[in-house]
């Protein structure tokens, strides 16, 4: 097993709550991390008809075989189960009770505010980010390789299949299934064509009105699987931030893939040399960027807080990291050789921010890192170490 960054948040919070609960996206390694940090529990995967029938049927009499607690895997599949885990787990003052993973987020994280509230610590595990992967002697040599292949777990570990092929099967297997499941959805094909035109608007501020007149589908149904996406760790919406320096800003949030090679599966890449040239190379780097200062902050057991600023006349700075005294800021640039010019809109951003600006950074494709004229400039390969 790789080892996960998230693995001491997790057995810290099982010291402190009565339950854990690990979300994150299907194949991001949830089973296997809580089956490695909770082996003495017991397992059950609510998957299993058989298991899921049982634990609706008769959630006292499922509960009642693990007295010592369990591992209960994809738990938002089974949801008047919750009740009796309260009822189970307030009979105990011990700590670390039971561990529930789940890949939708937003059902399962409403059943806990619901009937947990305060007996759960939870954690996000998203696939590996390129620390985790270069920590293992598994990292992508190049910038290409690091946005082609993304982190899917199965793609590293003893891999059988490429990229390509896995990224396909798990649109099919996993994204598509979800949404069924969830929504209605008529025309299959339309969907997919949403699910590319949501690639191709990665790293742009989102606008509902527009993909649903791209897709012939109405504003509400954008919503809908929009909605359905995020539960499912697909996409996210980086929000802008709202302090405005003496400037009018954009309130429209930006749109964001959770894993880079997704995003490069959907854009119809079949290669990482395509990116090299590739006309979206400057949204997808920005894309893989954020996603590793997301997965840093979560892997720390720490809230992320990330936004974008940008004003109404199109200064922008890619992503502000607030930590309540200090903003924080990380610009985005594809290229593999520095030039000062980038720098230009931290340092504009800087002087508004006056007081309240952090430290600048620059991410960019080139393999050193350094600091001139007061921005710390970092290399693709550092970004995820050198999270403020």
């Amino acid at each position: 097993m790789i080892a996960r960054h998230l693995a001491g948040v997790a057995r810290s919070y099982a010291k402190g709550f009565k339950i854990v609960a690990i979300l994150g996206p299907r194949q991001s390694g949830k089973t296997t991390l809580a089956r490695a940090l909770f082996g003495n529990k017991p397992y059950v995967n609510l998957e299993d008809p058989d298991e899921r029938q049982f634990a609706a049927d008769d959630p006292r009499g499922f509960l009642a075989r693990f007295p010592k607690g369990a591992v209960i895997d994809e738990a938002q599949h089974c949801p008047p189960l919750f009740s009796y885990l309260q009822t189970r787990v307030d009979a105990s003052p011990r700590r670390g009770q039971f561990v529930l993973t789940g890949s939708q987020q937003f059902g399962l994280m409403e059943h806990i505010s619901q009937t947990l509230a305060g007996r759960v610590g939870t954690v996000d595990l998203l696939p590996f980010s390129y620390v985790e992967l270069r920590d293992a002697g598994l990292a992508p040599v190049s910038v290409e390789d690091a946005m082609f292949y993304g982190g899917y777990p199965p793609l590293f570990d003893k891999p059988r299949v490429g990229p390509v092929r896995w990224l396909n099967s798990y649109l099919r297997t996993y994204v598509e299934r979800d949404v069924r499941h969830v929504v209605n959805v008529r025309d299959l094909s339309t969907f997919r064509r949403f699910l590319g035109l949501c690639a191709g608007s990665a790293g742009q501020m989102l606008n509902t009105v527009r993909l649903g007149a791209d897709c012939g589908v109405s504003h509400n149904t954008v919503r809908a699987w929009m909605s359905v996406l995020e539960a499912g760790f697909v996409v996210f919406q980086l929000p802008p931030h709202h302090q405005n320096f003496r400037k009018r800003l954009v309130k429209t949030p930006k749109l964001y893939f959770y894993d880079s090679g997704l995003l490069v599966r959907l854009l119809g890449i079949e290669e990482p040399a395509q990116l090299r040239a590739h006309p979206l190379r400057g949204a997808i780097f920005e894309n893989w960027v954020v996603v590793e200062l997301l997965k840093a902050c979560l892997n720390r057991g720490e809230e992320p807080r990330l936004f974008f600023w940008r004003d109404n006349v199109g200064n922008e700075v890619d992503v502000l990291r607030d930590r309540g005294t200090r903003l924080h800021a990380w610009e985005c640039k594809s290229g593999m050789t520095y030039v000062p010019e980038w720098a230009a809109g931290l340092a504009n951003w800087g002087r508004l921010a006056a007081k309240k600006a952090g430290t600048l950074h620059l991410v960019y494709g080139g393999n050193e890192s350094f600091i001139r004229g007061g921005v710390r400039v970092l290399s693709w390969r550092d970004v995820g170490a050198r999270v403020t």
